[in-house]
């Protein structure tokens, strides 16, 4: 039977609560087993893009291979676009013979606010480098120049590719995809529960250094800025530029997932897919596990404004007593 709808954070405004937000949060405890749960955690769901670093850890085990950490971070990444991100795609493209038409992703504007509006001031149209999920494109098709692939149909979910990175989603989550989507970039994205996802991230944490997972999970915490950006709205970038030794991914859809090697890890899903919980739910989970960083307290609570002003804030419930 499944776990009934949890609000994990109150909309207030003018001290009157005038929304909720539902959704699940697990924590699993530095050995891995479960130390806390709100909502639904077994429930199969997308984690969209917090699915990348183990989508990256599939291109390693396939013999993709970088100049630096900072290109393997941006691999995981959804970033900005910001010229150090969109500088490194053309890059990593040219380096390999390839231009930004070889990308299947779609041409969009930069995610990141300050970097949308420098992009629209410059009278710049929606290119494939400037989205998101570029660096992931890029990873890919460098990774078919290595195993040997096509790069054509690349992101087709029969192409070796996709195949080899469902197995690796898999293996990681310790559980078969339970659906196998599209994602917002047009490649697959793989379904798992909660829990499933927060697992994924402690054994990225957790796994030996020289490892694929290991390596991935220390390009991505050495380089924050490659992964998210600049900006109050990237979470995962201020997360870890935070807090030493944490891994953070955020995905569309309200996700979360970060690990601390040593403290454990977690998963956040927000129902509607408001990302404005995120902060406050991921702040509630990471202090379960006695986590204590002055992003903590810049992220507990997102503010509500009225006329340009705050007047209320999105509001953790006591999640956990």
């Amino acid at each position: 039977m499944a776990a009934e709808p949890v609000v994990l954070a109150d909309v207030v405004r003018s001290k009157f609560v005038e929304g909720r937000h539902y959704g699940a949060v697990v924590v699993l405890a530095a050995d891995g087993s479960l130390l806390a749960a709100a909502g639904d955690i077994a429930r199969p769901m997308f984690p969209r893009s917090s699915n990348k670093p183990m989508q990256a850890t599939g291109m390693l085990r396939a013999g993709l291979a970088l100049p630096d950490a900072a290109d393997l971070a941006l691999v995981c990444a959804s970033h900005s676009g910001e010229p150090p991100h969109l500088d490194r795609v053309r890059r990593l493209l040219a380096g390999a013979g390839l231009t930004e038409q070889h990308l299947a992703c779609p041409a969009d504007l930069p995610i990141g606010e300050l970097a949308r509006a420098a992009w629209l001031r410059a009278g710049s149209a929606p290119a494939r480098a400037a989205m998101n999920c570029s660096g992931k494109h890029t990873g890919m098709l460098l990774t078919c120049l290595a195993a040997g692939w096509p790069v054509d149909g690349y992101r087709q979910p029969d192409h070796p590719l996709q195949k080899q990175l469902k197995s690796t989603v898999e293996d990681l989550a310790a559980q078969l995809a339970p659906a196998v989507g599209v994602d917002g970039c047009g490649a697959p994205v793989f379904a798992m529960s909660l829990t499933a996802l927060a697992g994924a991230f402690h054994r990225l944490v957790e796994a030996p250094v020289g490892t694929a997972e290991r390596t991935v999970a220390d390009a991505m915490r050495a380089h924050p800025d490659m992964v998210g950006g600049a900006g109050p709205e990237r979470e995962d970038t201020r997360l870890m530029a935070g807090i030493p030794g944490l891994l953070a991914k955020g995905g569309a859809e309200g996700v979360m997932a970060c690990a601390i090697p040593g403290v454990g890890a977690l998963a956040v899903k927000i129902d509607d897919g408001n990302k404005r919980a995120i902060g406050p739910v991921t702040v509630a989970a990471l202090r379960r596990l006695e986590v204590a960083a002055p992003v903590l307290d810049e992220l507990a609570e997102t503010p509500v404004l009225g006329g340009g002003l705050p007047v209320g804030a999105v509001r953790v419930r006591d999640l956990f007593g």
